[in-house]
């Protein structure tokens, strides 16, 4: 039984396409709803849908950043009122989209091609995404993690980006420290560079990055090298001379 998400930060379009649904697709399991980016996210990340039925135009992150993040993870109907430029950007492409108010005519044709989709992967839609964002004069923003998947003892956890430390390579693992606790995952230092926001997460060393707000201060040691200490971790970490101009104003 497919699962899907509705993103809508309207109630009551929530409820017309959840309404219409039930309808036109009575054994679609609708597994949650989400009013806003954010939310959608953690849901997405929680409920693993197999579909996700989502409003383009919403306060703070958009539809467009949304669906970025989760390109791959699952298939995209986007919901939009009435835009020429958008729907031509569609271009009859892998991903369907609906016109608000949602009708159950259009919404069960939608449905038919969805039922075809779905015995595919999801397709990659970053193409797509650019071209919306500039027909819709949207800024998309590039995509930051906003969650990390580690394993601690036996359970596998999902750790929000906020909570975390420091990062630290070792071996084939990257070990992450939160204030309380460490946890191993396989993602290298080298992605998590290129995949955490520059603004918050820095890296110091080749096999470190750090959150910058939980940084305590800075000193030097005996060898007059460069150490960073934290505000809830005991451990002082070096910076190597690549990274020390981030530290220039400290």
């Amino acid at each position: 039984m497919p699962k899907a998400l509705i993103v809508d930060d309207e109630r009551l379009m929530r409820e017309q396409v959840r309404g219409r649904l039930a309808k036109v697709w009575p054994e679609l399991d609708i597994v949650g709803e989400a009013e806003n980016g954010q939310r959608a996210l953690e849901e997405a990340e929680a409920l693993a849908p197999d579909l996700i039925f989502l409003d383009i135009r919403m306060p703070g992150m958009s539809g467009l950043e949304v669906a970025r993040r989760l390109t791959g993870d699952c298939h995209v109907v986007f919901i939009t009122a009435y835009d020429q430029h958008a729907i031509e950007a569609f271009d009859h492409g892998a991903v369907d989209y609906l016109l608000k108010p949602v009708e159950e005519e259009r919404l069960a044709r939608t449905v038919t091609r969805l039922k075809e989709r779905l015995a595919a992967p999801p397709p990659a839609i970053d193409g797509l995404l650019e071209k919306l964002a500039a027909s819709l004069k949207i800024d998309l923003k590039p995509a930051r993690l906003q969650w990390i998947k580690a394993q601690i003892g036996v359970n596998l956890r999902l750790i929000p980006v906020e909570e975390i430390v420091f990062f630290h390579a070792e071996d084939k693992y990257t070990r992450v420290f939160t204030a309380t606790a460490e946890a191993l995952i396989k993602k290298p230092i080298k992605e998590l560079v290129d995949e955490l926001d520059p603004q918050r997460f820095w890296q110091i060393h080749r096999a470190t990055i750090v959150n910058a707000k939980e940084i305590g201060g800075v000193s030097r040691d005996v060898r007059e090298r460069l150490m960073v200490s934290f505000k809830n971790r005991p451990e002082k970490l070096e910076v190597s001379r690549s990274f020390t101009h981030l530290f220039k104003q400290m």
